[in-house]
């Protein structure tokens, strides 16, 4: 509920600092005083757009500040809290300012918001309903969600819900199989060739990089072959065995005649003689080995050749052609068994589908009840509102099952009817403002109790009625405030008789300054308001009888 308002330079008002109590109070006044100010005011707690001209002459800002009240089971409130991170309290302070140069600051608890989260924030706090307002139980949109929240099966719609969200995923499995397996039988002749031809090059993982390694390396075989043969022919050209055998003869000579006194140096040359030998083996065997290499040269310019023409045939870096491999081969053997992957998936879904269509079904008997619960409960309310040949029905329109969704099966609309034989129609267009204003009312006291916003304000709801019919409704707005917080801006004064608070809006004009003020009035100031309302600015004995008797009926 809203307990206090705090305005300051907005229009008309310089300083205005007001309580508001439960139940059911009223704002009345002359025309003109400034009533819809009071209500802009509130509006702009609930995050309506505010422009610069609402900041009041000569001043540089205006502000409102809002105190609201919630209960702990405000769970839509809760919820958006804790989604943007908010601090959820029993005692919600909003504050909104406007400078002249039109930058705007909003806060919640002392924390910036938006004004789109603000809009969001004040539908679960306030509810206004103006003779022409075109949301709420207007819009038929909101009937679905009123007639769910009401028929209080809160439970069994999540469960349904759910249960479509299986249907969906089970749905979009089906659907991207299918696809793939259309795609798949296109190219089956393809895809054989592919993995045909894949299968007999064998792409191996990092073979690219290994084959340029060795590639890069073979580029310098001519090199290395020319010098081995340049080593070969200098150590056999040069006669260079022939001299070291030639000298170990002289040397074992000279150790045969000295006993051999210089068998070192017959060692040495033995010595000389072997590595020379041995260098001539191993230059051979060099030369072999690279004569092979070179020959494997043609062999890995092919392969690479091989591998590099796949990769562009298929549109792919040569290192991604084993994964292309694998890939193909995986699509030809779910290809093979893609039917029956099908089959059981399209089961899955069929299955899916049963389980929502009975969660939806069920869904609907219990709006079904909840209609026939609510139509009732109004139909009921409507003579004490003077209309006694309206109708009143809640009308589920069933849906073809290709436009079900997680809602349901079935749109829901309120549906009246003002005169006995008259077809019924939609809320919105059938109504006068006057019968209009009434029919909320019905509806508003049997939704009271499933309403999301703690406080509920009616502009003008009384236009175009008067005597008993708006006793009826004052009386009906009484009873509604016994289950929440109602604010009524009122010309009628039987329906102002019957609040339980009267603040009364009053224009003053000092030094050519008008300002607007709002007091609350006491028993005895309520009853001259009420005279006033009666029988304008003169007011009689006779009217302040009247204003007696309208308070004590």
């Amino acid at each position: 509920m809203l307990k206090s308002l705090s305005i300051r330079n907005v229009v008309l008002i310089d300083k205005l600092d007001l309580d508001f109590q439960t139940g059911f109070s009223v704002l009345s006044g002359e025309t003109g005083a400034g009533k819809s100010i009071l209500l802009d005011s509130v509006g702009m707690l609930l995050g309506r757009r505010v422009e610069t001209d609402m900041i009041r002459s000569g001043c540089d800002k205006l502000s409102v500040i809002g105190c609201f009240e919630v209960d702990d089971d405000a769970s839509e409130l809760r919820h958006l809290c804790q989604e943007y991170e908010l601090e959820f309290s029993p005692e919600i302070v909003i504050k909104r300012t406007l400078s002249a140069d039109g930058k705007s600051k909003i806060f919640f608890n002392d924390e910036p918001i938006t004004q789109k989260l603000l809009k969001e924030i004040g539908a679960c706090l306030v509810e206004i309903h103006g003779q022409f307002d075109n949301q709420g139980l207007l819009n038929p949109a909101t009937h679905r969600a009123v007639l769910d929240n009401y028929g209080g099966y809160a439970a069994a719609l999540q469960e349904m819900r759910e249960t479509y969200q299986t249907y969906q995923t089970q749905k979009r499995a089906y659907e991207t199989a299918a696809e793939q397996y259309a795609i798949a039988q296109q190219d089956e002749e393809n895809l054989h060739h592919w993995v045909a031809e894949l299968e007999k090059v064998k792409p191996q993982e990092n073979e690219t990089e290994d084959l340029e390694n060795r590639r890069r390396q073979m580029m310098n075989a001519e090199k290395i072959i020319n010098n081995l043969n340049t080593a070969h022919q200098a150590l056999n050209n040069s006669g260079v065995g022939s001299s070291l055998r030639q000298a170990q003869t002289a040397v074992a000579r000279v150790n045969a005649i000295l006993e051999n006194r210089f068998s070192g140096l017959a060692e040495v040359l033995d010595v000389a003689l072997i590595n020379v030998e041995e260098a001539e083996t191993q230059i051979n065997t060099a030369i072999s080995e690279v004569n092979l290499s070179q020959n494997d040269l043609d062999a890995i310019e092919e392969r690479l050749f091989t591998l590099k023409s796949l990769a562009r045939k298929h549109q792919v870096a040569v290192q991604e052609l084993p994964q292309l491999w694998q890939d193909m081969a995986q699509k030809l053997a779910h290809l093979e068994h893609g039917g029956e992957n099908l089959a059981k998936l399209e089961k899955q879904k069929q299955q899916a589908w049963a389980d929502y269509a009975k969660k939806a079904e069920q869904i609907t008997a219990k709006r079904q009840a909840a209609a026939k619960k609510l139509d009732a409960k109004i139909m009921a309310e409507l003579p004490d509102l003077k209309m006694e040949k309206a109708r009143f029905v809640t009308q589920l329109k069933a849906k073809p099952a290709e436009q079900w969704n997680e809602n349901g099966a079935e749109d829901v609309c309120f549906a009246v009817s003002t005169n006995s034989g008259t077809p019924l129609g939609p809320l919105s267009k059938i109504a006068s403002g006057g019968e209009l204003a009434r029919f909320m009312l019905a509806i508003k006291v049997n939704l009271a109790q499933n309403m999301a916003a703690g406080t509920m304000i009616f502009d003008e709801v009384d236009t175009g009625i008067g005597g008993a019919t708006a006793q009826a409704v004052g009386a009906k707005l009484a009873e509604l405030g016994q289950k929440t917080q109602v604010l009524v801006v009122t010309h009628s004064p039987q329906v102002a008789a019957q609040s339980a608070h009267h603040f009364k809006v009053e224009k003053r004009t000092e030094n050519n300054v008008t300002t607007t003020y709002l007091r609350a009035l006491d028993a005895n100031q309520k009853r001259e308001e009420i005279a006033r309302m009666l029988s304008g600015a003169q007011i009689s004995d006779e009217a302040r009888a009247a204003a007696e008797v309208l308070i004590g009926a």
